[in-house]
């Protein structure tokens, strides 16, 4: 199917979205109010703004404030960074019109693009797809072979519309390879191997690292259930326990949590195999207590599959759970062989913590929907979901992967905890929000599974403080019925009391704050870390929250 050069402007932010959020978010920043038009050699447009924290690509043209036409001679320009754009602009071929601050916005933003995200594979696949599929061969010709100067549609300008970098890469990295591959290390940064005028070596340091959060987050998965699944006895009660915990760990997840190990353990001179086993140990502890959340909350489903206790009863799912608990701590343990009593008992200590500010957060979620009673501040559900999730999925992955690396600076140990609290509230409520409005396939839960359970989020927060009394003590009225009794046209109708008072708005908002807080808090608290790809996916996954489609 043919490409055409718009679609490669959409299908790159597309990936940087979700694959180098970082990048996306740093040429966000320069592009700032800047709103582009771009108008392609082929006849495809589109446009690119900035929101937020993200990028947003269109297949149309908008009310911009710079139009940048190219043809395939620019595109080659952009994707090389090899000129500044002042020595080659030619009309037809690279030209730019709109105020001088934002012309430069925008070349700020063309810059970060070509600099740090032609270094990734996925990247360089769809360019080379775009290039591969031109009829005179034009751009597949070698570096050493100029092409003539051409003419084509209209007033295009053609001067040797030749793709260097991308014949370079073809050499030394061809697109063909498979993404996540067993062989390759666990932290892959991606770097550009151009500069304009010679192909760098893939040992060069450079002061940007950059990775592919989507295949980092697979590798360190993938290493991390192994580990498990090694570890879990194949011996009798299989059916009844054994076989129930394979099944769960083996469910589709992000791995956010072992790769914070991980990462955290390497950006700090550790291996890998000093984070594994604790990382394994997360994996159970945080697959524990989701089965015996769900029980608390009558879930039914989970990861896109119904929950334990639906699929095996509430006694099974019980005692697996226990089980995964029971083999977290043993799982811990054995690291005296390999990490030494120290450091060990430093991952047991940080375990403690996290279980207890775990089980507190639980708590008091279950008093507030005990007593129906929902709290008026933000910062109680921020208090409370720090303390039920925060920890387990951010703080503490940090903090253990740390101490497996051997650091025992108390300060330092701090240094991860606000920057992660603000993301970890940021990634908890962006979770809520896609179990209101995003799709099964996303979320893994019952739609509207929060409001049948009576979660107090933010919304419900929100909606409580804004609405009517009329209103508030219609929504108290179906918060108190048992879940059973609940029906899907319950949650829609407080779903639309939410919508109406703009507190799925209001969220969405809230979110975007606290992650950008944490993002300007990365910098400034952990910068004791030297700049390699291990932090670089620390700073991918802190941008990660700010990037995430709702």
């Amino acid at each position: 199917m043919a490409i055409e050069a718009a679609d490669v402007l959409v299908e790159t932010i597309e990936a940087l979205s979700s694959r180098a959020p970082a990048v996306g978010a740093a040429a966000a920043s320069a592009l700032g109010g800047t709103r582009l038009n771009l108008f392609f050699g082929d006849g495809s447009e589109g446009s690119l703004i900035a929101s937020r924290s993200r990028l947003v690509v269109g297949r149309s043209a908008i009310d911009a404030t710079v139009d940048v036409h190219f043809d395939d001679r620019a595109l080659a320009l952009l994707f090389d960074a090899q000129r500044r754009p002042t020595d080659e602009s030619l009309e037809g071929s690279l030209d730019v019109r709109g105020p001088r601050q934002e012309l430069l916005a925008a070349w700020r933003c063309f810059s970060i693009l070509s600099q740090r995200a032609s270094g990734m594979r996925i990247v360089q696949a769809i360019w080379m797809r775009y290039r591969a599929q031109a009829r005179d061969g034009r751009w597949s010709g070698r570096v050493d072979k100029p092409q003539p100067r051409r003419r084509r549609r209209g007033n295009g300008k053609w001067d040797e519309s030749r793709w260097p970098a991308l014949a370079y890469l073809d050499d030394r990295h061809p697109a063909a390879r498979e993404l996540i591959d067993k062989n390759e290390p666990v932290l892959a940064p991606a770097r550009s191997l151009w500069n304009g005028r010679e192909g760098a070596s893939w040992q060069d340091q450079p002061e940007i690292f950059d990775n592919d959060l989507h295949e980092t987050l697979a590798r360190c998965k993938r290493r991390v259930v192994d580990e498990v699944l090694r570890l879990i006895p194949r011996k009798a009660p299989r059916e009844d326990l054994y076989e129930l915990m394979r099944q769960y760990v083996t469910r589709e997840g992000k791995g956010l949590r072992p790769t914070l190990t991980i990462a955290t353990c390497m950006a700090l001179g550790g291996r890998m195999e000093d984070a594994l086993r604790t990382a394994a140990a997360l994996e159970f502890f945080h697959n524990g207590f989701l089965v015996h959340d769900d029980i608390a909350d009558e879930s039914t489903h989970r990861r896109g599959l119904p929950t334990l206790h639906e699929a095996y009863g509430v006694g099974l799912a019980v005692n697996t759970g226990d089980a995964m608990n029971l083999f977290a701590v043993d799982m811990t343990l054995s690291n005296l062989e390999s990490l030494g009593l120290a450091r060990t008992l430093g991952l047991i200590h940080e375990i403690l913590h996290m279980c207890r500010e775990t089980v507190e957060g639980q708590a008091i979620e279950l008093g507030w929907i005990r007593r129906n009673t929902v709290p008026r501040r933000d910062a109680d559900y921020s208090r409370m979901s720090t303390k039920k999730t925060g920890w387990y999925t951010c703080i503490s992955p940090c903090r253990m992967g740390a101490v497996a690396a051997g650091e025992t600076d108390p300060a330092r140990l701090d240094g991860f905890n606000e920057t992660f609290r603000l993301i970890g509230i940021a990634f908890q409520i962006q979770d809520d929000v896609l179990n209101l409005i995003g799709e099964t396939e996303l979320y893994g839960k019952e739609p509207l599974g929060d409001l049948l359970e009576g979660k107090r989020t933010v919304m419900m927060i929100h909606l409580f403080r804004e609405a009517s009394e009329r209103v508030r003590r219609r929504m108290q009225k179906i918060n108190t019925m048992p879940r059973a009794e609940k029906t899907q046209a319950h949650a829609e109708e407080m779903l639309a009391a939410m919508k109406k008072a703009g507190s799925i708005d209001y969220a969405i908002a809230l979110a975007d704050k606290l992650a950008s807080q944490g993002v300007r808090r990365f910098e400034k608290d952990v910068s004791f870390i030297e700049e390699n790809p291990a932090k670089a996916v620390l700073r991918q996954i802190a941008n990660y929250v700010t990037t995430r489609a709702l």
